[in-house]
């Protein structure tokens, strides 16, 4: 028997969303796809495109898997047919999962609660603030739970869908269909999202002038006592102070700093990775792979390979 796997769509569903799992599982003959949606949803509609002859929600009662899409507008209330076929599925042992905002119908019908997940970043926070009960890490491509599935966006939900098909079919099956739609067979579920840069953020200025000087002095070693002096202050009053208008230690946001200039190296200039620790102070060659690969969940040659700019790139030079 194929593997049953029923698309629950939202109002307002996001076209690729909804588009990812047709063309993944509905083409694989290991799988029987059926599109489904409320009754007050017939001819579901989303900006200029429609999708006619959808299944009704019970089409999901049998289902081995049932897949969420995101919306558009990821707090648009969804019918509670729609939450409680979604409670009813989890309860018959169905694997439920989602894909990017999708997310947010699953907490909305409790089946997130307690739980890790992940969604599109953009979305995290209001995420977290909206379902207090469920641990939201905005890092990962996807978490599997077991009996439920969490994706970041768009493609990151391509990664989830082929990682279920390597847990149902095996390597070869995930394979084959990864070739089929053009694909990199996979990328793990840990590497991270690809968050845009951002400066270290504060919410004081009494350290102000310390944090400047910082950006501009990131690359060599600092230490606490030092950054104190030039602070006039003790080396626990400054931590403190410094936690209070960041949020997090001097080492943790100087953390930050040297890891968004490493990724700026990467993108915009052709500097060996070997010199990488050097020109940004995150230490040797192998502290500064480690710690990148740690934030990022991928090396410095696999972040330039994806982001770098090869025309227009410029040298770095002492």
């Amino acid at each position: 028997m194929p593997h049953r796997v029923a698309v629950v769509v939202p109002p307002g569903v996001l076209p690729l969303d909804l588009g990812i799992p047709i063309q993944i599982f509905g083409l694989d003959p290991h799988y029987d796809l059926q599109v489904c949606a409320d009754d007050d949803c017939a001819g579901v509609r989303s900006g200029p495109l429609s999708l006619a002859g959808v299944e009704s929600l019970t089409a999901a009662s049998a289902a081995d898997t049932v897949v969420v899409p995101g919306a558009a507008d990821p707090v648009r209330p969804v019918s509670e047919r729609t939450l409680e076929t979604l409670r009813a599925a989890a309860g018959l042992g169905a694997r439920i999962v989602s894909i990017c905002t999708g997310a947010f119908v699953l907490a909305s019908a409790g089946i997130l609660a307690g739980r890790t997940v992940t969604t599109h970043w953009q979305e995290a926070d209001r995420l977290q603030r909206l379902y207090p009960d469920v641990v939201v890490d905005p890092r990962p491509l996807f978490i599997d739970d077991g009996d439920v599935l969490t994706s970041a966006g768009v493609t990151a939900g391509i990664d989830l869908c082929l990682h279920m098909i390597d847990s149902d079919f095996g390597t070869s099956a995930a394979n084959q269909r990864a070739r089929a739609i053009v694909a990199p067979p996979r990328r793990v579920g840990d590497q991270a999202q690809y968050i845009p840069k951002a400066r270290p953020s504060s919410n004081g200025d009494s350290l102000a002038p310390l944090r400047t000087w910082l950006m501009a002095n990131y690359s060599v070693r600092h230490t606490i006592s030092d950054l104190a002096a030039r602070a006039h202050c003790s080396p626990r009053t400054l931590v403190r102070r410094f936690i209070t208008e960041t949020g997090v230690t001097p080492a943790a946001w100087l953390m930050t700093l040297r890891l968004d200039q490493a990724r700026e190296l990467l993108e915009s200039t052709d500097v060996p990775i070997e010199r990488l620790g050097e020109l940004t102070g995150l230490g040797s060659p192998a502290t500064a792979r480690a710690a990148f690969r740690r934030s990022y969940g991928v090396s410095p040659e696999q972040y330039r390979r994806t982001f770098g700019t090869r025309s227009g790139r410029h040298s770095v030079h002492e």
